[in-house]
């Protein structure tokens, strides 16, 4: 097997199809997320250039096919030095990113990257990875290939850091709807009472979702009016606030769509949207990525209703996972979600001055856990 260093997206391009198949369907690993993330996110000028470049690792066999991928970018800075990132990282908050692996040949690949890092840390050139720092973020804490990964670094010498991560919360989807009624308590069966009854014949609550691509920027106006006002009455700016982060999802929601990877989901109350979700899609699981809700219609608990809505649906539609994605809030508990632990590493090479900014960070990390108890 061998190792090459790929800076280009012109370069990835050709191997998108592979790409996709590393990615098991898990669309924060896709060709499409990560790809126009970094088009949304990467440099945008030649000092920005100089500072960040892509430095994704790709993984051949003997027979020259794509076996392995590590989707990364390397950032200079003078405090970290050379960083290597996951690309969907920051504030796109992507999750269960992690290194892209054909499982019949996890083993090899994992020892071919883990040479290829170890021995590309003391060198520099234009064909090389020097790097100072792996600090990777929404890895899960089940990921196999990334625990061997930092296993085998470890074991080559390199100091492998971990640390929690935002939980993802995960709710594992019984046959019928029934089955998960009697699986939540007493007061979410209240609340369906009431939806069923009260709601149902007053306020006609009604699910509508987006089914061509021309509906799709509607539903999408839909969602980003509703998150933006929520988030507004409670003093803070909303994530579509971020111009890269809104053009971001115009764009990769379009090209996801065309694949059946996405779906934007309103709910109707007196034909009037109250609540709105944004819901990636891959290998029977329903990601539920970003939510908005009419701050007018809180008496009538929109946003838990939707939810409903949206389980009852994935139930009929034959997922086998709703997934809350990252966040420890008390309400996904309710809906009979559990804890699915995520990871942070910062993984160091061996050498001096890679280890003393390592300690350096270690020292300013524990001072402010320190400052913040004193307070």
């Amino acid at each position: 097997m061998r190792v090459q260093l790929l800076t280009e997206l012109d370069e990835l391009e050709p191997h998108a199809e592979a790409w996709d198949r590393l990615a098991a369907d898990v669309p924060f690993r896709g060709w499409t997320w990560l790809s126009q993330w970094w088009r949304h996110y990467g440099p945008r000028t030649a000092a920005e250039s100089s500072r960040c470049r892509l430095a994704v690792l790709g993984v051949f066999d003997d027979a020259d096919v794509l076996v392995g991928v590590a989707p990364w970018y390397l950032e200079h800075s003078t405090f970290g030095g050379r960083v290597l990132h996951a690309m969907g990282s920051g504030e796109v908050c992507s999750d269960y990113l992690g290194v892209l692996c054909a499982p019949t040949v996890e083993g090899p690949v994992v020892e071919t990257l883990a040479d290829y890092l170890i021995s590309n840390a003391r060198r520099s050139g234009p064909d090389r990875l020097a790097w100072d720092l792996i600090d990777l973020e929404g890895v899960d804490a089940e990921d196999r290939v990334m625990t061997r990964l930092a296993d085998a670094m470890a074991a080559s010498g390199a100091t492998v850091y971990r640390r929690p991560g935002m939980n993802c919360w995960r709710l594992e989807l019984p046959t019928d709807w029934d089955a998960y009624l009697a699986s939540v308590g007493k007061n979410m069966r209240r609340f369906v009472h009431r939806w069923q009854r009260t709601l149902a014949a007053v306020h006609q609550p009604t699910l509508r979702w987006a089914t061509t691509a021309e509906e799709l920027p509607g539903a999408m106006d839909i969602l980003v009016d509703l998150h933006q006002r929520r988030w507004r009455t409670l003093g803070q700016p909303g994530c579509f606030a971020s111009e890269r982060f809104a053009a971001f999802h115009r764009d990769v929601a379009t090209a996801l769509f065309a694949r059946g990877q996405v779906q934007f989901y309103w709910l109707l109350l007196d034909g009037v949207p109250a609540a709105a979700e944004y819901h990636l899609i891959g290998d029977g699981v329903s990601y539920e990525y970003q939510a908005g809700i009419d701050p007018a219609a809180m008496t009538h608990e929109p946003g838990k209703l939707i939810n409903l809505m949206l389980v009852r649906h994935a139930i009929e539609q034959g997922f086998r996972v709703f997934d809350f994605l990252r966040g420890d809030e008390e309400f996904k508990v309710r809906f009979g979600s559990r804890q699915r632990a995520m990871v942070k590493y910062r993984i160091v090479p061996p050498t001096t001055v890679a280890r003393t900014r390592h300690r350096l960070w270690l020292l300013g990390n524990r001072m402010k856990h320190w400052l913040k108890k004193k307070r």
